[in-house]
């Protein structure tokens, strides 16, 4: 893993200061870079995360995207206090899209995250998903003990994803999409490290 601070991703006007800012790992794959957010990323992340559905297979985006709201994203990524680190998956060094997709990890109590993901349309069933989460959980850049995936119950490709990468089953729930605006039957999955 390589470390990128947020001084080598943005502008320091754009952020403040950014001395004492602990590094963020960068995770590489054969096929692509797991990197942190750069606001150079909004056009591309507004683009895919736009696609309704995106927004359906994920808790937090709306859809329609309003004006400004990739731009917050990257924004609140890039902030020394965000808990919830998020890397990009960059494909450029390999002939591929700068951003190709977005993987997350949420601390909780007790050395636990929860996992989520996405990936473009445009590179859906290509294993981008599968090899990122793989990286992810090989690195465990945030030391946990235990991963957390939530997965709604229509999209069995996310599933298959987590189960690859050694998930467990471990019951139903749900929770609230802000692009369905509605509780969805979810899928909960676990993952001892």
């Amino acid at each position: 893993m390589k470390m990128e601070t947020v001084k080598d991703r943005a502008a320091p006007a754009v952020l403040g200061s950014v001395e004492g800012i602990v590094a963020q790992p960068v995770i590489e794959t054969d096929r692509f870079v797991m990197r942190p957010p750069r606001l150079s990323d909004a056009g591309l992340l507004n683009m895919y995360a736009s696609d309704s559905r995106v927004a359906r297979n994920s808790r937090s985006l709306p859809h329609p995207m309003p004006p400004g709201a990739t731009e917050a994203f990257v924004a609140r990524a890039l902030k020394p206090e965000t808990r919830e680190k998020v890397w990009i998956l960059d494909g450029s060094a390999h002939g591929l899209s700068e951003v190709l997709g977005v993987i997350s990890l949420k601390p909780l109590d007790r050395d636990q995250c929860e996992v989520a993901f996405w990936v473009a349309p445009s590179f859906w069933g290509t294993g981008l998903a599968r090899t990122a989460l793989k990286a992810l959980v090989e690195a465990n850049p945030l030391g946990a003990k235990t991963l957390f995936a939530e997965i709604f119950q229509d999209n069995q490709a996310s599933a298959r994803v987590v189960t690859a990468a050694g998930f467990d089953y471990i019951g139903d729930a749900e929770t609230y999409s802000v692009a369905r605006g509605g509780q969805v039957p979810t899928w909960t999955y676990l993952r001892k490290l």
